[in-house]
């Protein structure tokens, strides 16, 4: 299993800070031994998340590592040039020395998708296609007039991984030998709202596995929240505050502090606390990546460090996990 930090860029701060603030907690994971870290693309709404252009910073963050691998979660790709994509990408996968992954998904806020010139309704059509082109450009297919990708990237078809809620797109990913990306939350049925997150992303993994080719090896990762304190009174602290912003796509079942972690589905006390959650979660059994990102509780920056310190040094062991071969001779 790898160990993955991951952010939505949104400390209190303005736009260069926050800048900063990430690039120094990828920094810090990838002191600790951390595998990946991972960046998600918003746009327009800063309080969702602060980064519409993922690729620019990560060529700012590749400045600053060696060895940790950089990835998007996700690039949202209907709203997205994919020759474009397939450029960026490639130029950066070559600055990085070959560290880039690279998250697609057909996500968004539906607002989103007008100043781009598009309608939401229209983003699993646009995403199939995207996908495609982005693709073709890899492999070093034409694109057009005999035109063909440079810098060539041969080897980003294989980092592809494709984010979902549903089981059918479980499937489409497995089917493609794509990795799978498993949020850290997602809506529950109006049927089952009681339905936990293991019961949701069980149908999604088994689809993924049933439709992966023979051979293919499978990947997938799965985000959680993940906010880990000295004091268990510390961390419900934060979360109290930051839950209490936090806004959910669907009805919230209750108002107090624990209705809000079960409904945001965070992990969050001591490094046992935590462990003893995240042992609870079946679904970790399966994936191949664990990524921690403290989104919604979303502590200061200094808090964020130190939580990162308690995953690598306590929580994550706890869990199997070891740092590199690189890492743990260093």
């Amino acid at each position: 299993m790898r160990l993955g930090f991951f952010t939505r860029v949104l400390d209190e701060a303005p736009p260069a800070e926050r800048y900063r603030l990430a690039a120094e907690q990828i920094a810090h994971a990838e002191s600790l031994g951390f595998d990946t870290a991972w960046v998600a693309q918003h746009h327009f709404d800063g309080e969702e998340g602060g980064l519409p252009a993922p690729l620019v910073f990560l060529a700012h963050v590749a400045a600053r590592t060696s060895r940790i691998r950089l990835g998007t979660g996700i690039i949202t790709l209907p709203l997205e040039h994919p020759v474009r994509v397939a450029e960026d990408a490639a130029v950066l996968d070559l600055l990085t020395g070959g560290r880039l992954e690279i998250g697609v998904g057909s996500g968004g806020t539906p607002s989103s998708f007008g100043p781009f010139g598009h309608d939401s309704g229209d983003r699993a059509n646009l995403y199939a296609e995207h996908l495609s082109i982005l693709l073709r450009a890899w492999s070093g297919e034409d694109l057009g007039g005999g035109n063909r990708l440079y810098p060539p990237a041969p080897r980003l078809p294989g980092a592809i991984w494709e984010a979902t809620f549903s089981a059918a797109g479980g499937a489409r990913a497995g089917r493609a030998g794509n990795g799978l990306m498993l949020s850290r939350t997602q809506p529950r049925p109006a049927d089952d709202p009681q339905a936990t997150l293991a019961d949701l992303q069980r149908p999604i993994v088994d689809a993924y596995h049933e439709n992966l080719p023979a051979g293919v090896v499978p990947r997938i990762v799965a985000s959680r929240t993940a906010f880990v304190a000295d004091s268990r009174a510390e961390a419900l602290r934060w979360a109290e505050r930051g839950l209490g912003r936090g806004r959910l796509p669907w009805e919230l079942p209750g108002g107090d502090l624990d209705s809000r972690i079960a409904a945001f589905d965070v992990h969050v006390g001591t490094p046992q606390d935590v462990i003893d959650s995240l042992r609870a979660d079946p679904t970790l059994e399966r994936v191949t990546d664990l990524v921690f990102q403290v989104h919604s509780v979303d502590p200061p920056h200094p808090l964020i460090l130190r939580s990162t310190e308690l995953l690598a040094t306590e929580v994550a062991p706890a869990l199997g996990w070891l740092p590199s071969t690189e890492m743990s001779s260093t």
